[in-house]
């Protein structure tokens, strides 16, 4: 840990059912992320973030678009996306949206660069699947020359080079938080030491502490490479109620409904419930009271030695009433009780 945990939320802007259980339409879906939004602010969480999807279940393409439009109701936490697909846009156009978010934000603005965990962004925007890793290495590249906010000169190819160019609007302090999302490869976490940025490590299933190996890796390579320490964060997924058993149930037709329905395209079984019981008990979700995801969160925090955990709250259907309810309790109760803890556990000094 480099300071005090930061803990944010994440938001896919699942779409959710109405009364009738037809499919809440897309604008009040997106409607309803800045409400909730909003709320994380009132309640203290340190970060919200937004992700980017092109498919049916999910209501957010444009992230940055709907970030903008919580920062003009927010006032003090971090706004990002959760992540940008860096590898179906143009890094020119990422750094100029997300410079032009931290401006109407006040310096609040971040970007977590990753491949995403599906793919129909590439055919949508007409790139090939078989230039996968390349699209993402190349263009992180070139992204990363961008951050310097001078003079660019690349060459790649994957688009054309740039010789000698100006890039704006440039950030009013002359830097912008970017994350690189891991989700658990060696070479990721190697590649976001190489370029000297916060690593994320994007943990939605198993124990959270298989990932411990990874996170003293990014540190090593980041010595070796003679670099200052950097933060890392973990997201995960998670659902707060005033009851463990509460939480469980409320989440449990939701969750399944979403990762049955991912898990048909790729081959998965469905989920029964003693897997959804073995996720909360040992694996990565993060679900029940606040007394019971404020300890997880913090055995997660100490076993890893992150910076910052983000948590996932929607999942699928979830009504958005539930998801108000648990970032209420996320930030009033969860946030704090996180810090005691964390507290009591730290070493003395002396």
């Amino acid at each position: 840990m480099t300071g005090i945990l930061e803990l944010g939320l994440d938001t896919f802007g699942d779409v959710t059912r109405q009364a009738d259980g037809s499919p809440t339409p897309y604008a009040q879906v997106i409607r309803d992320v800045i409400e909730e939004a909003v709320l994380a602010d009132s309640v203290g969480v340190d970060f919200f973030g937004v992700g980017e999807h092109h498919r049916a279940d999910f209501a957010v393409s444009a992230p940055d678009v709907v970030l903008a439009a919580i920062a003009g109701r927010t006032t003090r936490m971090r706004l990002g996306s959760a992540v940008t697909v860096l590898s179906s846009d143009d890094p020119i156009r990422v750094f100029q949206r997300f410079a032009t978010l931290d401006a109407a934000s006040s310096g609040r603005a971040e970007v977590i660069l990753g491949r995403g965990s599906f793919t129909e962004s590439f055919p949508l925007f007409g790139y090939d699947l078989s230039q996968y890793e390349e699209l993402f290495s190349e263009k992180l590249d070139l992204f990363a020359a961008l951050l310097e906010e001078g003079l660019v000169t690349w060459s790649g190819s994957v688009r054309s080079a740039l010789k000698d160019q100006e890039v704006y609007p440039k950030t009013e302090s002359g830097h912008l938080t970017t994350w690189i999302g891991v989700g658990g490869s060696p070479e990721s976490v190697i590649r976001a030491a190489r370029y000297g940025l916060p690593m994320l490590l994007a943990i939605i299933g198993g124990d959270p502490r298989r990932f411990a190996p990874y996170a003293d890796l990014y540190r090593r390579a980041l010595s070796q490479l003679e670099s200052p320490q950097l933060p890392i964060g973990v997201h995960s997924p998670g659902h707060i109620a005033d009851t463990d058993e509460q939480a469980r149930e409320e989440l449990f037709p939701h969750y399944k409904a979403m990762r049955d329905r991912i898990g048909r395209e790729r081959g998965w079984p469905p989920m029964g419930a003693d897997e959804y019981r073995q996720e909360i008990e040992h694996g990565s979700l993060y679900v029940g009271s606040p007394e019971t995801v404020a300890g997880k969160i913090a055995a997660t925090a100490r076993a890893l030695g992150i910076d910052r955990f983000d948590l996932k709250y929607s999942a699928g259907p979830l009504p958005h009433d539930a998801m108000m309810h648990s970032i209420e309790l996320y930030g009033t109760r969860v946030i704090p009780r996180v810090r005691e803890l964390l507290a009591e556990s730290a070493p003395v000094a002396g």
